[in-house]
């Protein structure tokens, strides 16, 4: 089979045909829309992931402050536990938020390090400890991740939608050729099934 002979019988639904039906026709358009509101769908829910991303990375950065704490008392030394993973322990620290408050807490210092030392630590508005804010990389990373997913997820659901619609139209077709089989069957007096 060439391939204008493969187009021309791929393309069937959309030329006049004597054998095409009404639920041919149905199908087509069901088939195209389906696959451009796919396409579209998942564009704008991928674009709207990806803003939503970039808004949630703006607002950390701009709740999140670098301040510096001071030790308060002794870290503990390396555990032996931790070598190969972290070589930063838990130590009392003591930092004022942006607010003007004193903050007490614990923080990941370096093992053994003197009472008086410096940490700088990340907090939020209120003072809290917080992760520190994502890179510029990491942002990209995320924004492009999550506007990748949202657009895949969403152009899926409506191709799944297009595809249970297509299953219900080859039912009706089955059924209408059920039908034609049985009267063409009963006129001429012959029974085939």
């Amino acid at each position: 089979m060439e391939a204008s002979e493969r187009m021309t019988v791929r393309w069937w639904r959309w030329r006049r045909n004597t054998l095409k039906r009404r639920v041919d026709v149905v199908e087509a358009w069901v088939v195209l829309a389906g696959w451009v509101l796919a396409l579209l769908g998942g564009l704008v829910a991928g674009l709207a992931a990806a803003g939503s991303v970039e808004r949630a990375v703006e607002r950390q950065r701009a709740e999140s402050r670098r301040v510096t704490a001071v030790l308060v008392e002794e870290a503990p030394g390396p555990s032996p536990a931790r070598a190969a993973s972290d070589h930063r322990v838990w130590g009392k620290v003591r930092w004022t938020a942006p607010d003007g408050s004193t903050h007490r807490e614990e923080a990941r210092v370096a093992p053994s390090a003197p009472a008086g030392s410096t940490v700088s630590l990340w907090v939020n508005r209120s003072g809290d400890i917080t992760t520190p804010p994502v890179s510029g990389g990491e942002a990209w990373l995320h924004m492009a991740m999550g506007g990748a997913l949202a657009g895949v997820f969403a152009g899926g659901a409506v191709l799944g939608a297009t595809w249970v619609t297509r299953l219900a139209l080859d039912r009706r077709r089955m059924a209408q050729w059920d039908a034609e089989w049985e009267r063409i069957d009963t006129r001429r007096g012959w029974k085939t099934g």
